[in-house]
């Protein structure tokens, strides 16, 4: 005789069944118990993006040495096909946490940015530096990935006849970085397109990932608590997936009116992110 809990999962299955024959799609994704690991066990939780098959730029990895951060540094230019020219705009790239500066380039960014241009996308460069694993913020004195980048990058950008960046992509916590990045530059920014942003409603979600040395350093760097101070951007895009724990914290970006945001099926992975990435970087090329 089946267990109670192998005879709760084949009943949610014939709700599955039932429900996608009787009364569609919607009865499955938002009534089926189970929640995110049945959807993703019945394949509701959307497709993985790819890579595209297509020839990139460019893209070159160098070193520098950061005060900031008190160490070196990887910094990758990834340029898009065609004649080499030091007049394109500059969007920055960061990564999310456990990653560096070539994650970016394993997503395929290269590449969907060549998809870009060859569809008519104006062409623009990116440019990823390895950020560490906390949250592009000070966790300590020695330590200030944030530094970094209004400080430093600009100054390796123009030693290589390179604009600073007017633009910012965040994965997970790239999203919160990026967002710092923008309020520290109060706008100042053509466009900036987060992808899952790990961001906190409350200081008990945020004490968990150990990202912050208390609850004031998390409300003088947690974007949510400072919304009203980004200044003017031009554009801002939201992706994050229904099945992504940040997803009720990504909702709170919604609202103005220069911000356009996508909730569809999907959970924080790369599959998800390189699913959206197309839409991204078509914000980020947009002119």
């Amino acid at each position: 005789m089946p267990s109670l809990g192998r005879r709760r999962l084949l009943g949610a299955l014939a709700v599955a069944v039932l429900g996608a024959g009787a009364v569609g799609g919607a009865m499955v994704e938002d009534v089926l118990p189970g929640g995110a690991r049945l959807r993703r066990a019945l394949g509701l939780t959307g497709v993985d993006g790819k890579v595209p098959a297509v020839s990139a730029g460019r893209v070159r990895t160098e070193t520098e040495r950061s005060r900031a951060r008190g160490r070196d540094v990887r910094l990758i230019v990834m340029d898009p096909p065609g004649p080499d020219r030091s007049d394109l705009p500059v969007c920055l790239a960061l990564h999310g946490r456990g990653g560096d500066a070539t994650t970016l380039v394993d997503l395929g960014v290269p590449q969907f940015l060549a998809q870009a241009v060859a569809a008519g996308a104006a062409p623009f460069r990116v440019v990823a530096v390895d950020g560490g694993d906390s949250y592009w913020h000070a966790r300590s004195p020695a330590d200030d990935p944030m530094a970094m980048l209004t400080a430093e990058l600009p100054g390796w950008l123009a030693a290589r006849r390179l604009a600073a960046p007017s633009a910012v992509l965040g994965i997970s916590m790239g999203g919160s970085g990026a967002l710092q990045y923008a309020r520290a530059h109060q706008g100042r920014l053509s466009s900036v397109a987060l992808l899952s942003p790990a961001l906190f409603r409350t200081w008990d979600d945020a004490r968990t990932v150990d990202a912050y040395r208390d609850q004031a350093d998390w409300q003088a760097h947690e974007p949510l608590q400072h919304l009203d101070g980004l200044g003017r951007v031009d554009r801002i895009g939201v992706w994050c997936g229904t099945e992504d724990p940040f997803c009720p914290a990504a909702r709170k970006l919604a609202g103005p009116p220069a911000t356009r945001t996508s909730f569809p099926r999907g959970e924080h992975t790369a599959g998800f992110w390189r699913r959206v990435m197309p839409d991204a970087i078509a914000l980020l090329a947009a002119r």
